[in-house]
């Protein structure tokens, strides 16, 4: 009988104990892992393809299908450039302290293993050519409970002028309250 009921207080402790600090987060529950994909341009590809990519999603999606569940969305201008569109420069960024973004970064992809918290870009058009690197931030929407964003990280492995696509490689961390950026389950 006293086994039975030292079950419970185990139980309740540990909740007492958790509950207690309101920063606290939970174990990481999602492991982290690269996919490629491809996005087709904005303003010339074909409605039923993905235009822009989703870390919350951890996928392309079509922006007319999420309404603002992305981070950006890629675009060719007439000069052939490759773009990243921020939420922002769409006009579609929630107002709020933290808006999604994409942060340069000069390392390799391999390198790039913990995410930095600040000095995203969240308001400009990013022109982006192959082997460009970037961390990804998403607004606080995603792990709202806790007010922080979600992480990760990609490269653009190629764009296609004539076809009018990018793939990237991407890599995103889907715990809230985790920045680390190693395929596997974080530890940071």
């Amino acid at each position: 009988m006293l086994r039975t009921l030292r079950t419970p207080a185990i139980f309740a402790f540990a909740a007492v104990v958790a509950c207690s600090d309101p920063n606290a987060r939970l174990p990481a529950s999602f492991d982290n892992v690269v996919d490629t994909f491809t996005l087709y341009s904005l303003t010339t590809g074909p409605l039923s393809k993905p235009s822009a990519y989703s870390l919350n999603r951890h996928d392309a999606v079509r922006t007319w299908e999420v309404g603002t569940a992305f981070e950006f969305a890629f675009a060719m201008d007439s000069t052939d450039r490759a773009l990243f569109l921020t939420l922002d420069v769409l006009g579609l960024a929630v107002s709020t302290a933290v808006k999604p973004g994409l942060k340069p970064s000069t390392v390799t992809f391999d390198a790039m293993t913990k995410a930095p918290a600040n000095g995203y870009v969240t308001s400009d058009t990013i022109v982006v050519t192959e082997g460009d690197r970037f961390f990804l931030r998403t607004g606080v929407n995603s792990c709202a409970a806790l007010g922080v964003p979600l992480y990760g990280k990609l490269e653009v492995l190629d764009v296609d002028t004539a076809a009018q696509t990018v793939q990237i490689e991407v890599l995103a961390d889907q715990n809230c309250g985790y920045k680390g950026l190693k395929p596997g389950t974080p530890k940071d």
